[in-house]
Parts: C-alpha cells; structure tokens; sequence
C-alpha cells in the first residue's frame, strides 16, 4: 500500500553547482584519502602477518584472525537479520489507514521524507548493528576456542557434579550466548515498536486503540522472547553461584556457594525460572487472544516474584537462620572453598610444620659450622648493585644493564652456585650522536654478560666477577655475545643490509659487524618497505639508502613482548632473565594458564598479589595482563627468547594442566614437549617468582585446613612491608641456596616470610624448592612459629640493628660527608630451630656513583654483629673461630695481608684507636675544636700504620705495592681502628 504524505511544500532554492575543477579535485582528494587509510590498514595487517611468519608462528596468527572473521561476520550477520528482519516485519504489518489526528499528521512529513530512502535506510541500520555486534563478538576468539576445544579437568564440582570445564570452558560461552540473544531481542523490540509507531501501528495521542492487533502481536513475541531468554538466565544463575564472588569475613572474592546460596538463592532461581517459562508462554499466547492482560499479568508476577524470592527471602534466611548461627551455618561450604581454592592454586601440598623459632645457642661452634651447610647466603643483592655493574663494567656509554639483575646458579670447580647476572645491553641514549641512522643502524645491540658471585665481593665491596670486560671473559666459555634481543631493547633495529653495524670498541678502535641471523622482516621488497614506512610512522624506511639487499627489521625485541605475542593465550611473568645455554643466550620466560571459572575457588586480582616494593619501583618488573582476576593458576609453560636471533620457544611444563591442554588443541604444534628441554637449560630453569607471590598471598589465610580455623579469623597472617625502604611495599620473595630443617642438602629455594595481621613479630617462614629438574621442584615448606611466644620479624629486626648504639654510630659514620647508605636484602636462614637474619650494607659516595659493600649485618638468638665481612659477622654472634674469607686482592696487587705483628704498626693503631676515642667524646660534648684535632690526630696514626706496614713489606721481599693495614674501615670516613 503506497505510503501517505501530506502537508505544503516549500519554494524551491536553487544552490549554485562547483565548477568541474572542483568537483573534480574534490573527488580525487576524496579517493586519496580512502586509498590512504586502506593502505595503513593493509600496513597494519601485513607486517603482523610478516613478524609471525619471520618467528614460524604464523599458525597462531592465521588461527586468531580466522576465529574473528568467523565470529565478526556470523554474530554481524545474525544481529542485522534479527534487527532488519523486525524492522521489515514491522512495516509490511502497518495499518492501512490512520486516524486523522495531529499526532498522524506530523508522522505523515517524516514518512513521506523517507519514503525514497527506505531500502537504503534498512540497509545502513542493519550494517551498524551488524558492526557493532560482530566487533563485540570478534572479541570473544577466546571464550569461543575454550568452548570448542575444551578438555575435561576429572574433577567435579561438590554441588551439582559437573565437571570443571563446564563451568571454565562452557559456562563462558554460553553466557556470551545469553547476552547476544538479549541484546538482539531488545534491538528487535525498540526497531519494531519505532517502526510501528511510524507507521501508525503504535499510537499515543489518536483516538481508538493504542496498537494494532499485528503490532500486539509482533511485540508480544519479541518480549515473550526477551522473557524465554530470562528464563534461560535464571537457569544459568543456578550454576553461576559455584563460580560467584562475594565479599565474606573480610575475604575479598570468596568464590562459591554459602548457605544462603544453596538454601535460598538456588530454589528462588529454580522458582524464577518456572515463573519467567510461564510468563514467556502467556506472551506467546497473543497471537490468538491479542490482548495484552495476562503477559502484563505475568510479566507483573515475574518481577515481583524476583523481588520477594529472588532478593527478599534470601535475606531473611540471612539475618534470621544464618547470622544467629553462622559458624555452624557456613562450615561445610567454607570446607569446600577451602579445598578448591588450595588445589586451584597448586598449594594443596603445603607442608605446614611447628617451628620454635628460638635456637639452641649452647654450642655455638656448631652452630657456626651448621651455617655454611644450612646455607649459601647471597651478600650480593641484585636489587642494589646494578650501579656497581654499571659503573665497573658498562665499558661504553651505549651499554646498560637492568635496573634489577638476576640470580641464577653456574657450576664452579662442580660446585654450583649462586651467580648474580645481567646483560650488557644497548643503551640509546648513551649513544655520542643521535639520529635516525645511529639510532637505528648503527647501534643495533648489546655484547655480553657480566656475572658475580653472589656469595663473595673483594677487598673494596666490589662484586667478585665470574664474567666480565669486553669482549666478555671468565667462568661462562665461548657462547654468541651479540644482545639484538633484551628487556631494554625498545625500538626497531634494521641490520644485515649495507650498513654496518658498530659491534664493540677496545683499545684498537670500533669493530664492527653485519647481522648474520634469519631473524626480522627482510625489506628488500618494496611492498613491505612501504608497509613498514607506514605501520611505524617513518618515510625514510621507504628511500633511504641505508637500506639495500640483505636488510632485515627487528622489532618486538624484549622477551615478554615476543612470547606474549605468539601466545595470546599465556599470562607472562613479570620476570624475564637470561642464561647461557649451549652457546648461546637464552632469555627464560614462566608463562601461566589461568582460568576465573574454577568452582569454589576465590578470586584473586595478578596486579594486586604480585606487587611488592621491587614492582613499585620498577614497572618492567610488573605482571603482564595485572587486571585479570584469576582463581586458577598453573606455570604450564616455559619459554625461551634466543639473545641473538630472537627465536621464540614454548615448552609444556604442567603435563596435567587441563586448560594448557585445551589450548594446544586451539593452537597444535605451537608448544614443545617437556621432553625437548635439554639438561643444560634444565639446569637454569627456576621456580618463577610472580606464581610465588600469588600462593604466599593466598597462604595467608590457606594455611588452615578446618572451617573453624578459618572463620575465627585467628591464624590470618600478611605479607610484611619491606624493611629495607619506605616504599611501603610488600616484601619480595628471594632466591637462595639453602636447606630446610627436613631437608638433607641445600636446594635453590625461593622464599618469604610471614607476619601475623597487625603485628610485626614472625608467624611463618615460607620456603619452596625451586630447583627444576628435581624430584622436591615445587614443593612447598612453612614453618609455623608459636602465637605463645614472640619472634622477631623482619621489621623488628631492621629496628633491632638500626637501634643499637654501637651499630648507628657505625652507620652515621659510614653516612659521613657525601655518602649514602643503602640496605641490601634482608635474608632470613631457618638455622638449628632458630632463625638467622643477614643483611648486606653497601655505602655509594665519596664522589663514587656506585654502591660497595662495606658492612653485613647478622642477628641470631638476640645476638646482633656488624661486621665488615659475612664470616667475620657469623664469628662475632657464634662466638667461635670459624673461616674468614679473605677478599682477593686487585689484579696486579701482591701486598700480603696486613698483619699486627710489627710493634711500630701496633703502637700506631693504638694510638689510632686513642684518637677516635677521644673524637667520639668530642662529639657528644659538641667541643668541635677537640674534635678537630683528634682527627688530624688519627689521621696522624693511621697514616704512621701504613708507612711502618710498607716498610715491613719492602723488608719482607713481597714486592712493591702499597699497603693498607686492616684498620680502617673501607668507606669510612671516621674509621674505628681494631686493635
């Protein structure tokens, strides 16, 4: 039936038409602009389908894009059908007349002004909606690949017996599902119900009926859809309470059914969705009665049906039967909670034991020999000597290691170690001259490791090097030393063309070299120049002649970056760290599977447990993906970067992990058997640091295995700040050599400590062996300490060793002048039932920019030493005679040891030791003139010790060098002499 129109028109104005030259140039700039934006599209798209080829992932990226297109164009497809075939529906149901009424009449213009544009009009809505929803739909590749690849977990749910994957692979799916239908049933209703009233199939202001009897009856079916689809909801709900969170006895993210769940929410959605079935039924039930009374009636009954069952009575049961009884209510489902949230998170093996915490400290000469067996404590903090690296090994201004270096273990003399380790890696902005070429071209990588022990440092504080100088010598062999792939590693790097590239610098000048790797994106073809110009903003890469046959570009270069994109599906480890494998360097990458659909188990934000004071002061040490909450956890995959050619692999480590399986379906032939791993990466593979973090957070409160325990509240315990700043941080877990009290050697563990809530005292030391390869990898040791007595913690000890007179006096002096003090790690050593604290202190100044370690802090049994070495220290509190490491000498130095024999260097010591006495008095009395001479007077001494100890050394036939006797603290700049 034609459509009708009505009303005046107006006069015509005539506009003036542009000139062809216009209309011409206007076009063509028109055209230019559309090709513009295809082409940067096309950019975009083919240098990602190139990276991947270039890293033989190209699997992962076809798979991904096929999973998007699919989902983009079906759910695009759907949505514009549903929405376009309503709108049709609705206009071919139009009335034939209309009431004349001014409500009709205004209507009439705009139909008469759509009339010639109706199919268009059709067209360009159902597009948009198609758009939109297949975008929103693209988005859930992966929720879609969970579904269809799902593996089954073998473990089933305590209240409705499904298994595991339902809830973490279907249940996801299927909600996604729920919301389409939705958002396509009210897309459906509001362009039926506009399309209507256009029409007059709807009316508000004409006389007679509100609706026609077709427009009651298409909108009816539509909400009588939109209410079928609730009720599916409902039903959907019932199995949502297993994976729902909740705030609960100050839990944050309590997953699971509690009591009111399962005795009053689970019925309600039950009754809920017999109610929404029928209510759908009776809108369904128009089409023949074409009355809107018993829908309203029903969809009425609905609503206050979800108010009083659905909101009101599980209140009730709340306030009335749980509260008045809530440890006895809740019981059995936080038993549940308990059990899930410990296997979910892999800490169901724990071994919790009882610990005194107070040692035997009768026969202190064992104790002293105990320590070297319990132990290989680490003096060497890796969070604090990366200047130190800086400053002694950088070598060029273009190098720069990490802010935080590693600690890995390397055999020496077939005694392995702990080895504190960086990279020297390119550093841009020391290059001499920036520009596109240098910064590009030129200086393309960094060349070499650097590692120390971390057990020892030399005569000046220094780290004793295993691995150093340039090219890089020592402990490690030959292996590949180009850096081209590493965490400070940013920008893109275009290499192997005409251009050379500078390798390293010596004594003889600039070497330079020419990439030999099949790794990057070769630009010898035009189209990909072009692509690349575009895609990273930079014309130049299109002419320039720098770039010729041969030349390749490098991008996505630091390890997390490589590994997190070719596989979408991990969550990366904040902590990449290299090692040196079969010649080559190796970046090693823990990579997680993790699921938020594990039933029972609480939720728990990665950004928020993983923090701690290393993460605060530096990003790159932060998780990937901080905002998921998980409540599933495994370390199924490891992963390797090559340092030189950047190839990436994944190797399966969790051979159980149900949802590692699931996406090795997803993406075959991406990740490598566990068998692949060699025995020489085995050796450095570790226990990965942010999965730690998760479960010590967990284990806060996971510790207790009974319900009762639990709801009490009383053994709740919290990660302590770290002691040694003020970021106000958690405490970071540290690696150490060392053995726990049932074990029989020492095994590179990963550890923390615990702190009851609110308190400062020590309620648990928290060890896991972090040895891969060996039969204890991953288990973890508590050891619980008495609530009946006190043991101090970390915080209490740094107060205990900031506190005593003697020990801040020393550490005012080592802050003389320009210098600053910095704490290294606080280490904790579980030692003969008691527990020993070390504490490296290492002093940056006197015009170094660099810290030494100059003094170690020990406490054990109340006993606190500080001493100017570790073994000295230990001898100190033990009472006992036990080795003294010498430091070594600088190479070149053949001064013997400074020794007190000689009567002249003795009396000068004395007299030295008289001095500072005397200064120190001055002091506190402010008698500044006093305090003069007593240091020219020391300085007197001291200087008459050196000169009558190199006379004794010339007399001695030990070679000319000078010598320092063993007075004078180094660094110190009011030195305390020992006689």
């Amino acid at each position: 039936m034609p459509d009708r129109g009505g009303g005046p028109t107006g006069p015509r104005i005539r506009v003036g038409r542009p000139s062809r030259r216009v209309r011409t140039l206007l076009m063509t700039l028109g055209v230019l602009a559309v090709l513009g934006m295809a082409f940067t599209m096309f950019a975009g798209f083919w240098t990602d389908w190139l990276w991947y080829r270039s890293v033989n992932y190209s699997s992962v990226f076809t798979t991904t894009l096929w999973t998007k297109i699919g989902l983009f164009f079906v759910f695009g497809l759907l949505m514009a059908l549903a929405v376009g075939f309503n709108i049709w529906l609705a206009h071919r149901l139009r009335p034939p007349l209309s009431a004349m009424s001014m409500e009709q009449q205004n209507l009439d213009r705009y139909r008469m002004g759509i009339a010639p544009y109706k199919k268009w009009l059709l067209f360009g809505i159902t597009a948009l909606v198609g758009l939109i929803a297949g975008a929103s739909a693209s988005g859930q590749w992966r929720t879609w690949l969970m579904w269809v690849n799902g593996v089954p977990f073998g473990q089933k749910d305590p209240q409705f017996k499904l298994d595991v994957a339902f809830y973490a692979f279907d249940l996801p799916w299927y909600r996604f599902l729920l919301g389409f239908g939705f958002a396509a049933a009210i897309l459906s209703v509001i362009a039926a119900a506009l399309t209507h009233y256009l029409y007059g199939g709807l009316r508000v202001t004409s006389p007679g009926a509100r609706a026609t009897a077709a427009a009651t009856g298409h909108l009816s079916v539509l909400i009588g859809i939109f209410v079928a689809l609730k009720a599916v909801a409902y039903w959907l709900d019932r199995y949502g309470l297993a994976v729902k969170s909740s705030d609960f006895r100050a839990t944050d993210n309590w997953t699971g059914l509690r009591y009111v769940d399962a005795n009053a929410y689970l019925p309600a959605k039950t009754i809920l969705f017999c109610i929404a079935v029928i209510c759908a039924l009776l809108f369904f039930a128009t089409l023949w009665r074409r009355t809107w009374q018993l829908p309203v009636i029903g969809f009425g009954l609905m609503v206050l049906s979800a108010i009083l069952i659905g909101g009101l009575y599980p209140a009730i049961v709340q306030k009335f039967q749980v509260q008045p009884n809530e440890q006895a209510k809740e019981a059995p489902y936080v038993e549940k909670n308990l059990e899930a949230t410990r296997k979910a998170y892999g800490i169901d093996g724990t071994k919790v034991t009882d610990y005194s915490g107070t040692g035997n400290t009768e026969d202190k000469t064992k104790l002293r020999d105990d320590v070297d067996s319990t132990a290989s404590i680490r003096i060497m903090d890796p969070n604090v000597v990366s200047p130190t690296f800086q400053q002694l090994q950088q070598i060029r201004n273009y190098y720069a290691f990490p802010e935080n270096l590693d600690v890995d273990r390397y055999a020496k003399d077939g005694k392995d170690q702990d080895t504190v380790i960086g990279l020297r890696e390119i550093n841009l902005a020391g290059i001499p001259k920036k520009n596109w070429i240098n910064n590009h071209f030129r200086y393309t990588h960094g060349y070499g490791v650097v590692a120390a022990e971390g057990t020892s440092a030399d005569a000046q504080g220094r780290p004793n090097f295993t691995e150093s100088d340039l090219p890089s010598k020592g402990d490690l062999g030959t292996y590949e030393q180009r850096v081209y792939y590493g965490e400070k590693t940013t920008t893109y790097s275009i290499v192997g063309g005409p251009q050379k590239e500078i390798d390293y610098s010596d004594d003889n000048g600039e070497k330079t070299t020419s990439y030999k790797g099949d790794s990057g994106v070769n630009l010898s073809n035009p189209v990909n120049r072009a692509a690349y110009a575009a895609a990273f903003g930079e014309p130049q890469i299109l002419y320039s002649g720098a770039i010729g046959d041969g030349s390749r570009i490098l991008y996505n270069r630091t390890p997390k970056e490589r590994v997190e994109a070719v596989a979408p599906w991990l969550t990366i480890d904040g902590d990449a760290y290299p090692a040196v494998v079969d010649g080559r360097i190796q970046w090693i990458v823990d990579a997680y599977t993790t699921t938020n659909g594990y039933p029972y188990s609480s939720r728990t934000t990665l950004g928020d447990t993983t923090a701690d004071s290393l993460t605060a002061a530096n990003d790159n040490r932060a998780v990937v993906a901080q905002q998921n909450q998980v409540n599933y956890i495994r370390n199924s995959v490891k992963a390797t970067v090559d340092a030189y050619t950047g190839k990436v692999k994944l190797f399966q480590w969790d051979t159980q992990d149900p949802v590692l399986k699931t996406w090795m379906k997803a993406f075959p032939n991406t990740v490598e058997p566990k068998s692949d791993i060699s025995k020489s990466l085995m050796d450095h593979l570790r226990y990965p640091q942010d999965l730690f973090k998760v479960q010590r957070e967990l284990l806060t409160r996971y510790h207790v295995k009974d319900a009762t325990t639990f709801l009490s509240g009383s053994e709740v315990w919290q990660v302590p700040d770290d002691p040694t700043n003020r970021s106000g941080s958690a405490v970071p877990p540290y690696y150490l050599s060392m053995k726990m009290p049932d074990q029989q050697a020492q095994s590179f563990s990963l550890t923390t400590t615990f702190t009851p809530t609110g308190r400062d005292n020590l309620s648990a030391f928290m060890a896991v062996d972090a040895e891969a390869g060996t039969g204890d990898y991953g288990k973890i040791r508590i050891l619980k300490l008495p609530t009946n007595t006190t043991v101090n913690g970390p915080k209490q000890v740094q107060s205990q060793f900031n506190s005593q007179e003697e020990i801040a006096e020393s550490i005012r002096l080592l802050r003389g002048g320009d210098s600053e003090v910095e704490y290294g790690n606080l280490l904790t050593v579980p030692l003969d039932g008691g527990l020993l604290y070390v504490e490296p202190v290492y002093v940056r100044g006197g015009g170094l920019k660099y810290p030494l370690l100059r003094k170690v802090l020990v406490t054990y049994g109340g006993q606190t030493a500080f001493e100017n070495t570790l073994d000295e220290a230990l001898n100190k509190i033990f009472g006992a005679d036990g080795p003294v490491t010498q430091p070594p000498p600088d190479e070149g130095d053949t001064t013997p040891p400074p020794t007190s024999d000689n009567p002249t260097v003795q009396q000068a010591l004395e007299d030295a030791q008289k001095a500072f006495d005397a200064g120190q008095e001055a002091l506190k009395k402010n008698d500044w003139e006093a305090y003069g001479k007593a240091q020219k007077d020391l300085e007197d001494a001291l200087q008459r010790a050196e000169d009558a100890q190199a006379e004794a050394s010339r007399a001695g036939g030990s070679g000319g060098g000078e010598s320092k006797p063993s007075a004078k603290p180094s660094g110190s700049p009011s030195p305390k002499p020992s006689s």
